[in-house]
C-alpha cells in the first residue's frame, strides 16, 4: 500500500496559566503533528517532541524520500530516513521527524491490517498499565502551596498510584516542596522528581541525601545528559533510583547510558528517539541489561497512546507471578492542543489503563480544532516541550 502524501503541522496555543521549571518559563503550547495518507485513503497520525517548527522541516526533508514506499514495510522507510539523515543528525531534530513519521506508519498499518499496534509490536504482554501523574509545575500565584496541595488532592481522588513534581529551584527550596507534597500525598501515591538536568554531582547528591528518606520512587535527569559519570556515581551513593534518558536518541544513545551505568530507568521519547520502530530496539537493548523503561512523554493522545501500546509489549524485569504493573507518564497540565485537537480510545479508570484493543493507536485528529490551533492562524512567540 503506497504512501501518497505526507502532511505536518505546527499547532499554537497560549496557556491561560503560564508555569515554570528548572530550565524555562512558558506560556503557550507548540507541537507539530503528521499525517500519513496512503493510496486507499488510510491515514495514521504521529507527533513529534521538540521544536515544532524544526520537526515540520525535518519531516519536509524526508516526505520525498518516503513518498511512493509501501507503507507496510515501515522498517526500511525507518532506515531510508535515518540513512539520509545519519551524516548530520544523529541525534536531535531530525530524529524527531523520523520519530512523527514511523509513528503515522504503525497508525496507518493498524488500520490497514485491522489490528493495534500493541498487536503488531508482538503481543499484549502488560493488560494493565499505571499512568503517573506528572505535574507540581511552579507558577508565580501567591497561593502556590495551597494549589499544590489542591492538585495532590485531586491525583489521590483520581487513583493514580504515582505522581511526578518538579524540582531544581535550589536544594533548600526543592526540600521544602518535596517534604511538603510528600504529607499531602501520603504513602498511598508514590512520588518521584525532576530536575531537568539542573544540579551537578555535588548538588544532586545533597538533595538525595535530604531526601532519601521519604521514599522517593526516583530522580530524573538530576546531572546534566552528557554527565555519564555524575549519573554513575550518584547511582552508587544514594538509595533512590536514578532515571534519564529524555535527552538521548536511537539504540545507540541508550546504549551509552547502559554501558556506563547512568540509569535504573530509561526513559526514552517515542516521538524523539526514532519511533515506535527504534523504541522496540532500545526495549530490546534495555532488557540485555536489565533495565527497567518508563518512557518520557509529553504531548498530546498521539504521543500518549504511542506509549501505551509501546510499554503494552514491553518484557517483565525481571518475570514473575506478583508484580508491579509498568508505568507510563500522563502529562495533566493544561494543554489544549491534547485535549481539544486529538481524539483518543484510552479510559484511565481509579489509576489504571486497559491497553485499548480499536486499530492503529486508536487516535484521530478533530479537523475544526487543527484548522483553529494551526500556527498560521494561531502564531505563537514561546514554544514549549520539556
Amino acid at each position: 500500500m503506497k504512501i501518497i502524501d505526507i502532511q505536518p503541522y505546527v499547532l499554537s496555543q497560549d496557556l491561560e496559566t503560564p508555569f515554570y521549571f528548572s530550565q524555562w518559563h512558558y506560556a503557550s503550547r507548540k507541537i507539530c503533528l503528521v499525517k500519513v495518507t496512503l493510496e486507499d485513503g488510510t491515514y495514521g497520525w504521529g507527533e513529534g517532541y521538540g521544536p515544532a517548527d524544526m520537526i515540520k522541516t525535518g519531516i519536509d526533508f524526508f516526505k520525498p524520500f518516503v513518498l511512493g514506499e509501501n507503507a507496510l514495510e515501515n522498517e526500511k522507510i525507518w532506515q531510508i530516513m535515518y540513512l539520509r539523515s545519519m551524516d548530520f543528525g544523529r541525534s536531535g531534530i531530525f530524529n524527531a521527524a523520523i520519530s512523527a513519521i514511523d509513528i503515522a506508519l504503525w497508525d496507518a498499518k493498524g488500520k490497514l491490517l485491522n489490528l493495534p499496534v500493541s498487536v503488531l509490536l508482538g503481543g499484549v504482554k502488560n493488560p494493565v498499565i499505571h499512568p503517573y501523574a506528572t505535574g507540581f509545575y511552579f507558577t508565580d500565584s501567591p497561593t502556590l502551596e495551597e494549589d499544590l496541595a489542591k492538585e495532590a488532592k485531586i491525583y489521590k481522588e483520581l487513583g493514580f498510584k504515582a505522581a511526578k513534581m518538579k524540582v531544581g529551584l535550589g536544594i533548600e527550596k526543592d526540600v521544602h516542596y518535596v517534604e511538603l507534597l510528600k504529607k499531602h500525598l501520603g504513602d498511598d501515591v508514590k512520588l518521584m522528581i525532576d530536575s531537568n538536568h539542573a544540579y551537578n554531582y555535588r548538588e544532586a547528591l545533597e538533595l538525595c541525601k535530604r531526601i532519601e528518606h521519604l521514599d522517593i520512587g526516583w530522580f530524573e535527569e538530576p546531572v546534566h545528559p552528557e554527565d555519564y559519570k555524575g549519573y554513575s556515581k550518584l547511582r552508587e551513593n544514594t538509595t533512590i533510583p536514578i532515571a534519564g534518558g529524555e535527552c538521548e536518541y536511537l539504540r545507540h544513545g541508550f546504549k551509552r547510558l547502559f554501558e556506563t551505568e547512568s540509569v535504573d530507568i530509561a526513559q526514552p521519547d517515542i516521538c524523539a528517539s526514532g519511533g515506535l520502530t527504534e523504541a522496540k530496539r532500545i526495549a530490546t537493548l534495555a532488557s540485555s541489561y536489565h533495565k527497567d523503561i518508563v518512557p518520557h512523554s509529553w504531548g498530546t493522545w498521539i504521543a500518549i497512546s504511542a506509549a501505551v501500546h509501546f510499554v503494552s509489549n514491553l518484557d517483565q524485569n525481571p518475570g514473575r507471578m506478583f508484580r508491579n504493573a509498568p508505568m507510563i507518564e500522563l502529562d495533566r497540565t493544561e494543554n489544549p492542543l491534547r485535549d481539544d485537537v486529538t481524539k483518543h480510545s484510552i479510559q484511565v479508570n481509579n489509576g489504571e489503563i486497559q491497553v485499548p484493543t480499536t486499530p492503529g493507536l486508536g487516535v484521530d485528529v478533530n479537523q475544526e480544532f487543527l484548522e483553529k490551533y494551526s500556527i498560521d492562524k494561531n502564531a505563537s512567540t514561546e514554544p514549549l516541550w520539556s
